[in-house]
Order: C-alpha cells, then sequence, then structure tokens
C-alpha cells in the first residue's frame, strides 16, 4: 500500500478521502489474495519438502544395504559410513529447514491474513455503515421543510449522532489503515529474514551464495529491528493522536469549514446541496470550492470539475429566506443563477462571507486597463463596507503609469529583492507588505500559512497596489530586513536554504526565521533612514519649510527623549515609539516589532501616545503605513481622547488624514474636549481635509443605506493618496475657502 491517511482528512470527508479509502480497500484485497497465494505455495513446497525427506532417507537406506552386500571391505565400509551420515545430517539440516518455514509462515503470513486483516475487514463494514447513516442522515436534514420545527430538531439531533459515530468510525478505519500499513511491511520482511536464516543455517557450508548475503542479513536483521522500533512509537503516537481527535471532534455539531491553499490564496471548499435546473428540481450534494476567481464542484475526486461561474466578479450572491428548504442561499450571474443549500445557519453564513470576500478579491487582483469599464464593472462591487473599502478600490483603478508590472519592476530593483528574502530563488514576484520583502511562490505560501500576524502576503503582479505600499516596500527590503532576522546566521553556521531545497527544509527556516526568531541579536541603537544615521547628537530639530503646517494649539508635542546612548536598554516599545519619531527610522521600527515590540504600546510620560500617533507628528506616510501593515490601532485614542485622525487634522497633515480614513478610522470619535475630526478640520480652515471628511462622512450615510454612491469618491481619495505619495507638498496648503458638498 502506498497511500498513508491523515486523520483531519479523514474527518472532513472529503472526496480525496473517500478517492483514498476505495484505493487502500482495493490494495488491503490484492494483498489479501497474494498473501493466500503465499500460503498455498508455502504448503505445497512444504508437502514437497516431506516427500523429498522420506524419498532421500530411504535412499540413504539403500545405500546402508550396499556397504552390507558381500565381504566388507574397509575403505568401502568407511566411506559409504561417512557418507551416509553426512547426508543424514543434511536431511536432518533440511528437516529443520522445513519446520521454520512452516513456524515461519503460520506465525507470520498466516497470523497477518487471518488477524491483521480481520480488524480491518470489521473496520471497514463499520466505516461503511456509518458512511451509509450520516448521508441517509444528511439528506433528511436537508429535506425536512422549513415549518416543521420539531421534525427539523429531530432530524439534526440524528444528524449529530449519525455524524459522531460516523467521524469515530472514520478514525477507527483510518487507524487500522494506517496501522495495517506498517504491520504488512515488518511481519513479510521478517517472514523473509527467518526463511533466509533458516536457509542460511541449511547450506552454510560452502554456500557462496549465502556467503554473500551474510553482511546483508546482518543489515536487514538491524533495519527490521530500527523498524520494529519505529512502527511501535508511530503506533503509540497515532492512538494517542486518535484518542485526542475523538474527543475534541466527536462533540462538535457540524464539521469545522475547510481552507486550503491555492494559487490565488486561501479558498472555501465544503459540501453544500445543489439544486437542479431541470424540471424536477432534484437536489443533489456536491463538494462545492471556491478557486481562481470561480466557483467549481464535483461528486467525486476523479469526476471532472463543473463550473458553476466563470468569473466571480460578474455574479453576486444573496440569502433566500422564503426558499422551501433552510439554510439556502443564490449565486447570481448575468447568464444564470444556483440555489444552494448549507447543513446549518452557521455554515450558511460563512459560505456567503466567503463568496462575497471571493468576489472583492477577484475586482482587487483584476488587471484594469485604461480602456473605459463595460457595463457590469462599475462600483457595486467596490462599495462593500466602510472606507478601507473605497480606498482600496480607488487604487485599483490603476495607480502607476506601468501598470502592475511597473510595481513589480520598482520592488525588485531594492537591493537584494531581485532575490527571494528566504530561499533566494530568483526574480520573485510575491512579497509581505508588512515586513517589507520579495518572495517567491513556494515561499509565500509557507508565509501565508504563518498567519497575517506574521506576514501578509500580496502578488507583485496579480494585486493592486497603493502608492503609499509601494514606497514602504522600496523603504525597507530584502537586505534591509535580513539584517534583522538573519542577523547571527553566520555565527550561528546555520545554513540558509537555496531554491532546489525541498518545501520541508524551507518552511522550517521560515518558521525559526520569522516564528522562533532564532537569529537576531539584542536591539540596536536607531539607525537611519535605510539603515544610515539619524542627525547628530545635539544638533537642533530642522525648521520646517516655507509653507508647511505648524503644530496646532492642543496637537501632540513629544517631549525631549534621553540620549541615544540610552537606547540599547529600551523596552522594545519604547524603542517603537522613539524610532517613530522626527525623523522616522522604518529598519529601527522593523528591529523593535521583531524584538517582541507592541505596535500600540502606550507611552506613559507623552500624554498616552501610541507609535501611530508618533509617526503622525512626524509626517511621516510611511512610518504611519508601515505601523497600520503591522497592526497598529487607527482608532486607539492618547490621554485627550485624540486618535491618529484627530491629530493629523489637528496638524493639518492631510495625506495621513486620507491614509487613516482609508484604513478604518472613525468619522465620528470626540476627545475629551467633545470635538470631532470634521469640527477640528472646520475649526483650522484646513478645505483639503474638510473635503476629505465630508466624502467619507457622505460614504458612510450611503453604505448604510445600502447605496454604492458616486464613483467621485473613488477618484478624490485615489488623486489625494496619489499627492500624499509622490508631491506631499501640494498638501502642505491650511487656509482655502472650505468647499461646500
Amino acid at each position: 500500500m502506498t497511500v498513508k491517511l491523515d486523520f483531519e482528512e479523514c474527518l472532513k470527508d472529503s472526496p480525496r478521502f473517500r478517492a483514498s479509502i476505495e484505493l487502500v480497500e482495493a490494495e488491503v484485497s490484492e494483498l489479501e489474495t497474494r498473501l493466500e497465494k503465499l500460503l498455498k505455495l508455502g504448503n505445497g513446497v512444504l508437502e514437497s519438502g516431506r516427500h523429498y525427506l522420506a524419498a532421500s532417507r530411504a535412499f540413504i537406506v539403500g545405500i546402508c544395504d550396499l556397504a552390507h552386500l558381500g565381504p566388507p571391505e574397509p575403505m568401502m565400509a568407511e566411506c559409504l559410513d561417512k557418507f551416509t551420515q553426512s547426508l543424514s545430517h543434511k536431511l536432518d539440516s533440511h528437516a529443520e529447514l522445513l519446520d521454520a518455514t512452516h513456524h515461519t509462515l503460520q506465525q507470520q503470513i498466516q497470523t497477518l491474513v487471518k488477524e491483521g486483516l480481520r480488524g480491518f475487514r470489521e473496520a471497514r463494514r463499520d466505516f461503511w455503515r456509518g458512511a451509509e447513516s450520516l448521508e441517509a442522515a444528511l439528506t433528511h436534514n436537508a429535506e425536512v421543510p422549513r415549518r416543521r420545527a420539531q421534525e427539523a430538531e429531530e432530524a439534526g439531533a440524528a444528524l449529530k449522532v449519525a455524524r459522531a459515530g460516523y467521524r469515530g468510525r472514520a478514525l477507527d478505519y483510518a487507524l487500522q489503515i494506517n496501522v495495517i500499513e506498517d504491520k504488512r511491511k515488518f511481519d513479510i520482511m521478517e517472514f523473509v529474514l527467518r526463511l533466509v536464516e533458516a536457509q542460511a543455517t541449511h547450506f552454510q557450508q560452502g554456500h557462496e551464495e549465502l556467503s554473500r548475503l551474510a553482511q546483508y542479513r546482518k543489515e536487514l536483521g538491524g533495519q527490521l529491528h530500527q523498524l520494529v522500533l519505529n512502527s511501535a512509537r508511530e503506533k503509540r503516537d497515532m492512538e494517542q493522536r486518535h484518542v485526542l481527535l475523538k474527543q475534541k471532534e466527536l462533540g462538535r455539531e457540524e464539521p469545522e469549514p475547510s481552507l486550503k491553499e491555492g494559487p490565488g490564496g486561501l479558498v472555501m471548499e465544503g459540501h453544500l446541496f445543489k439544486r437542479a435546473s431541470n424540471a424536477f428540481k432534484t437536489w443533489s450534494r456536491r463538494w462545492f470550492t471556491i478557486q481562481s476567481n470561480q466557483l467549481v464542484y464535483q461528486k467525486k475526486h476523479k469526476d471532472p470539475v463543473t463550473v458553476v461561474v466563470d468569473d466571480l466578479r460578474l455574479c453576486t450572491v444573496k440569502l433566500c429566506p422564503d426558499s422551501e428548504r433552510r439554510f439556502c442561499f443564490e449565486v447570481v450571474s448575468p447568464s444564470k443563477s444556483c440555489l444552494l443549500q448549507a447543513d446549518s445557519e452557521r455554515l450558511l453564513q460563512l459560505w456567503v462571507s466567503a463568496v462575497q470576500s471571493s468576489i472583492a478579491t477577484a475586482f482587487s487582483q483584476a488587471r484594469l486597463d485604461d480602456s473605459p469599464r463595460g457595463p457590469g464593472q462599475g462600483s457595486g462591487h467596490l462599495a462593500m463596507g466602510s472606507a478601507a473599502t473605497l480606498g482600496s478600490g480607488g487604487m485599483s483603478r490603476g495607480r502607476d503609469s506601468g501598470g502592475v508590472g511597473h510595481v513589480a519592476a520598482q520592488v525588485q530593483s531594492v537591493d537584494g529583492n531581485a532575490q527571494c528574502c528566504d530561499c533566494r530563488e530568483p526574480a520573485p514576484e510575491w512579497a509581505s507588505i508588512n515586513l517589507g520583502v520579495t518572495l517567491c511562490i513556494q515561499c509565500s505560501g509557507i508565509h501565508r500559512s504563518l498567519g497575517v500576524h506574521f506576514s501578509k502576503v500580496r502578488s507583485l503582479t496579480l494585486d493592486s497596489w497603493e502608492p503609499e505600499l509601494v514606497k514602504l516596500m522600496c523603504e525597507l527590503g530584502n537586505v534591509v530586513m535580513n539584517q534583522i532576522y538573519e542577523a547571527r546566521v553566520e555565527a550561528m553556521a546555520v545554513k540558509k536554504p537555496g531554491p532546489s531545497c525541498s518545501r520541508q527544509e524551507k518552511e522550517a527556516w521560515i518558521h525559526a526565521k520569522y516564528v522562533e526568531k532564532k537569529f537576531l541579536t539584542k536591539l540596536p541603537e536607531v539607525r537611519g533612514r535605510r539603515g544610515g544615521r539619524g542627525p547628530p547628537r545635539g544638533q537642533p530639530p530642522v525648521p520646517p519649510k516655507p509653507g508647511t503646517i505648524r503644530p496646532q494649539p492642543g496637537s501632540f508635542r513629544p517631549k525631549p527623549e534621553p540620549p541615544s546612548e540610552d537606547l540599547g536598554s529600551l523596552h522594545p516599545g519604547a524603542l517603537l515609539f522613539r524610532a517613530a519619531g522626527r525623523p522616522p527610522s522604518l529598519p529601527t521600527m522593523a528591529d523593535a516589532l521583531a524584538h517582541g515590540a507592541d505596535v500600540n504600546w502606550v507611552h506613559g510620560g507623552q500624554e498616552n501616545a501610541t507609535p501611530l500617533i508618533q509617526a503622525t507628528a512626524a509626517n511621516s506616510l510611511l512610518a504611519c503605513e508601515f505601523l497600520l501593515q503591522n497592526g497598529a490601532n487607527v482608532n486607539q485614542v492618547d490621554s485627550h481622547g485624540r486618535g491618529p485622525l484627530h491629530h493629523a487634522t489637528i496638524l493639518g497633515h492631510t495625506g495621513l488624514a486620507c491614509l487613516f480614513l482609508k484604513r478604518g478610522a472613525d468619522l465620528g470619535a470626540r476627545d475629551s474636549e467633545g470635538r470631532d475630526p470634521l469640527t477640528i478640520a472646520v475649526e483650522t480652515a484646513n478645505a483639503d481635509i474638510v473635503t476629505l471628511l465630508r466624502l467619507a462622512k457622505m460614504r458612510e450615510v450611503d453604505a448604510a443605506q445600502g447605496q454604492a454612491g458616486d464613483e467621485t469618491y473613488l477618484d478624490i481619495f485615489r488623486d489625494f493618496s496619489l499627492m500624499a505619495s509622490d508631491n506631499p507638498e501640494k498638501l502642505s496648503r491650511h487656509s482655502h475657502d472650505l468647499h461646500t458638498l
């Protein structure tokens, strides 16, 4: 057998698992047939050997009779006596060989057939009975009409019992399969080894072939012993895992949703009932998957995939509360609609959210050219919620002059970015936006499996990129980040994986580098931009350029900090706060975060300000973007109740205000004086920020009423984002006539 079943795949009951089960059953059936054939052939050999012994002993008696024929001759008598004695010893050895062969066949092969495979057959019978019961319970539960509440409750209870019984039997069956996979290996090899040992004993004198096998027999014996030990350990581990999974999983009422990694990121998969489009409107249970911008399904693992929706961007999803069946939703496209049914209310909500999220992802990953958008590609799908969607939608309309290829070329042109940060594969087309490094496709998949709290993966060629995010990638890069996360690699004599290494080696390296952080060194002093030095000690702050906005009354003013010699003893959070100030040092901020700094650390001596507020006071778009990408709370306030948006408004930092609005800043938050950001903007007479805040408020109202809104919103936010990133001096205006919208 070549199949090793996984317990988690067993619990999902996917077509892959069913296909593996069918393959295993066919292989076990073939194994049983061959073992029975081997037993029959072995018994034939034993029977032939007994006839051979009887004939040989009669032959020896005939030779002895020759010795007593005629007058005795000493030379002949001695020769015949020694010859017959030698033949008798060899026949005795042959009899021992037959006994050893018979004993080995009984102990190893026949025991495996009668006892080992019997447990497998019983587990198989129980599994398929449980599968039939679960299928019947699922079908009955799905068929119960909405109006029959009592029957629905009974069907749900029966489904819970059937699912628990099926999972237990499936786990038992998977355990039996994995155990017999190991057992048949060492039983057959031990049988062969014992047989060879018996043959070696029989032919030990002058048998060249067995002499050549002596070293092999010795090695095989050691390997067999180790295999038995390893198999015993694996069996113990599997049994422990089996018990834990039983305790954990059998109490659940329904299976967990399944996520897997695909070329376009994580996709959802699971069973749904699908109503046929024929006149009978029959319902069938199929395995559905969201992948590659499509919704597809199949019945069995080897069946061809049926595409329900060719392009998720051209469809929408809605609940069906008026349907006869419960837990129904409909996927509607211009050409057709598909009515689907989940197993529970929770799974229904998960599937609807997954389809909606996939629609949004399909839009964000689509390459848009400069030609006018056709029908059906308006702002309807882009208006899916908050100001964050508003901002990202604007950027997807085409920010750079060269398209997404220009972003890849720009990011890869940074020193060290032309190779994967973790395995040095050339021309990486993926990136971690919170770490600021480029990745190959295999390493990007491993990064994605770590979770977004470690690494946020985005494609350089498929995804849309906001201008501040591109600049952030160019500010950091592989060289800067590897100086932090691989600082002690050479000292520890650790070998970094290369492009040709296996996925397991790369995964172990990435986990050790970013999760366990084995290669970090002690916290450094604050470094300047791209690893350089900051301003000389004792040098007064650089005065603002003419036309820039000076701090307004009530804005955050950082207090003087200790000299740089004391930075080595700072807490990581304090170092992050210091590095976010003027002038910000992104490498030092990344170093502080790598050493465990809380991105929302509060400085009690600085009015409970956070690093994000500190970066806002420094008017650093890149520092704010870096903190936000690493989980900074855009709505965390200081001791005066002011969040980053309040401070950006007070200081007149229009680019930062635009960034915070795109990242979901609360428009209605009020400080200790009862002022919200719009009130502050009006008081400071900043026309640009007033425009942004009013647009965002109107956007909120439209979204609350379920309206798509005017695409002018997206255009204005896009223009402000581009200006803040490319021409920040154009946003240094302070007093203008207020616009009325």
